[in-house]
């Protein structure tokens, strides 16, 4: 009796869990249409009002989880957001600090030498967007839970977004464009409102 207690409640865990993970997929397909959609929008600004794409938090996670590994950076791993409202964003990812020590000078001042292996390293900020142009304002950043300087991110950043266009990598706070003719980003609590 007791087995067969045992079994059945497996099999419903079983079941639920399969249920979550199609739903998660289900959302993760819903973000990415989204985001196809805005990226096809270009040109249309000029002959329409302005087109609002909302992204809820749930939706942006099962994106990142089932989505990113086909543009995020190896060494970067378990990504995920968090809208906190005020256009406030935390971000949280496990990066490979080895791959980045490796490249770093590794001097008694270089902040990379003194954590290692794959970490999770949570980042909250702010998302300013207006007129096309976006910056992340840094607030409060951390890895495995120790407080971490804003040299340390930005050199992080600058490791992971290296490119043959851009061999230097992306400068935390410098402003960037938006893509596909976004006007501004709205970040409220559980959600970004895409504004084109």
């Amino acid at each position: 009796m007791r087995t067969r207690f045992v079994l059945a409640l497996l099999t419903v865990a079983m079941a639920t869990s399969v249920a979550a993970q199609s739903s998660l997929q289900t959302q993760a397909d819903a973000a990415y249409a989204k985001l196809q959609a805005v990226m096809r929008a270009v040109g249309q600004a000029a002959k329409a009002p302005a087109r609002r794409t909302v992204f809820s938090q749930t939706e942006m996670n099962a994106y990142l989880r089932f989505r990113a590994n086909t543009w995020l950076p190896t060494g970067i791993t378990e990504p995920s957001v968090q809208f906190i409202g005020g256009n406030r964003i935390t971000t949280v990812v496990t990066a490979d600090l080895d791959g980045v020590r490796k490249k770093s000078s590794g001097g008694w001042f270089d902040p990379t030498a003194y954590l290692s292996g794959r970490l999770p390293v949570h980042v909250t900020g702010t998302l300013a967007t207006s007129a096309g142009k976006g910056r992340f304002l840094l607030e409060t950043a951390t890895v495995d839970g120790i407080p971490v300087p804003r040299v340390f991110i930005a050199e992080l950043l600058a490791f992971y977004t290296r490119s043959a266009d851009n061999p230097a990598g992306v400068r935390l706070e410098e402003p960037f464009e938006l893509p596909s003719e976004i006007e501004r980003i709205d970040v409220t609590t559980g959600q970004a409102v895409v504004i084109q």
